[in-house]
């Protein structure tokens, strides 16, 4: 099924390492938070750090990984000491977020369907996401990272249906 969303998978090559999950996304993934989905929407509805505008634009979206220590930096390669995020966008507008693991490989979460490791950001370039956009990085404290049971999140709404 993913590589019908992404076809780019296949070329590439990619690995699932999660089930599918609604618990969280992309951008919360690549936050190193599997407990919240984040996203610039309303605060019951989604976690978005304090202080920063909600809204769907590149700007925010990379004032968000700064409350996490991230600046922006060149390039998507692999750096010693270095954890790295890109922002994909489609038209300007942020769509997906994707984390470097330690060996270079990139680790995404598919919106409420699995996380997958991806050999290249090639891979999930196209239609839904557009393209890398913004390269992130901060120091590398924590190579795989946990749930953020210590962050403040709102509650979020039992789902309906």
């Amino acid at each position: 099924m993913l590589e019908s969303f992404f076809p780019k998978l296949l070329e590439f090559g990619y690995e699932v390492t999660s089930p599918e999950s609604d618990a969280y996304n992309c951008i919360a993934w690549a936050a190193g938070d599997t407990q919240y989905w984040w996203w610039p929407i309303p605060a019951e509805e989604a976690f978005w750090p304090a202080n920063v505008p909600r809204e769907a634009t590149l700007e925010a979206f990379v004032a968000a990984f700064a409350t996490l220590g991230y600046q922006v930096c060149p390039s998507a390669d692999l750096e010693a000491g270095w954890e790295k995020v890109v922002i994909y966008a489609k038209e300007a507008a942020p769509t997906h977020a994707a984390r470097q693991r330690p060996d270079g490989r990139w680790t995404s979460k598919l919106g409420a369907l699995e996380d997958v490791s991806h050999d290249s950001l090639e891979s999930l370039a196209g239609e839904i996401y557009g393209n890398a956009a913004v390269f992130l990085r901060r120091r590398d404290f924590n190579p795989e990272p946990a749930a953020t049971a210590d962050r403040t999140h709102p509650p979020l709404p039992a789902a309906s249906g």
